[in-house]
């Protein structure tokens, strides 16, 4: 039997190009979500790493046993009780020259519980002469996380993993409650996309959905949109960030996820279908 509500807290932060200084940034905002009665803390993608440069952020990255920024999270889950959520971190690799975009939920005994590689990768010109090329930097993952928790089943996503639908289906499906996409969301994309694309995932998927957020002006020139959210199974926007560095709290009432699936049962309700051109 899964906890019946939880108190999510999202960090909302300007990572640098610096995986020491990043650990420092995050520790604050960890502390005063957990001093506000944050149950569950999640970070943004990229963490502890904003460079798309890859000499330069390959040459700073660390190997997963290695990284600073993961030692502190499972030091912290351990001494405040609460779970934390690393949205993901630049992890360098043994076996290949790029890096993993890497999640990992951490439990409250500093126990790593889960890892997720993001799956998509943000591969695109945009106007404006702003250029990203995920796919050069990071090996993407190929399996589907789901982790077990006292609050149910969360699903592991992050950032362009949004715009896949099925993904996020096939966690709510396999009995995901919750989902998690945290994000580096470009500024241009942000606006035109962001809080449509997470309400979107949420009603269809009837989970809750949360997504902690980069946010500002970074040191290797990347632009991030902010506004970390969190939205109901019914597609209700909860909390939402804003363009600050900060801490977002939501209380989610997980009874509100059966009660949606009663209304609109499309989990239930979908079928197989083949296509036919004519």
């Amino acid at each position: 039997m899964s906890d019946a509500n939880l108190r999510i807290g999202l960090v909302q932060v300007t990572s640098t190009t610096r995986v020491e200084d990043n650990a420092t940034l995050t520790e604050g905002p960890i502390r005063e979500a957990a001093a506000r009665g944050a149950q569950l803390v999640s970070l943004p993608e990229v963490v502890n790493l904003v460079d798309m440069r890859k000499g330069r952020s390959s040459q700073e990255a660390r190997l997963e046993e290695e990284d600073p920024c993961l030692a502190l999270y499972r030091k912290l889950a351990r001494e405040l009780g609460i779970w934390i959520h690393a949205g993901s971190l630049v992890v360098k690799l043994e076996d290949d020259d790029r890096m993993a975009n890497r999640a990992f939920m951490i439990d409250d005994q500093g126990e790593i519980r889960a890892r997720y590689d993001k799956i998509h990768m943000f591969d695109v010109d945009l106007e404006g002469g702003e250029s990203y090329r995920e796919s050069k930097l990071f090996r993407p993952g190929d399996k589907a996380v789901l982790v077990d928790t006292p609050w149910g089943k969360i699903g592991l996503t992050i950032c362009y993993d949004v715009r896949f639908p099925h993904l996020h289906r096939q966690l709510a499906e396999a009995g995901a409650r919750i989902l998690l996409n945290p994000a580096a969301f470009t500024r241009k994309t942000g606006k035109a996309h962001w809080h449509t694309l997470l309400t979107a995932r949420a009603i269809e998927t009837t989970c809750f959905v949360a997504a902690a957020a980069q946010c500002g002006d970074h040191d290797d020139g990347r632009e991030t949109f902010g506004h970390s959210l969190v939205v109901s199974p019914w597609g209700d926007q909860l909390a939402d960030g804003g363009t600050e560095p900060g801490v977002v709290i939501a209380d989610l009432d997980l009874t509100l996820i059966d009660k949606t699936r009663g209304m609109v049962p499309s989990l239930k309700n979908g079928r197989p279908f083949t296509l036919t051109e004519v």
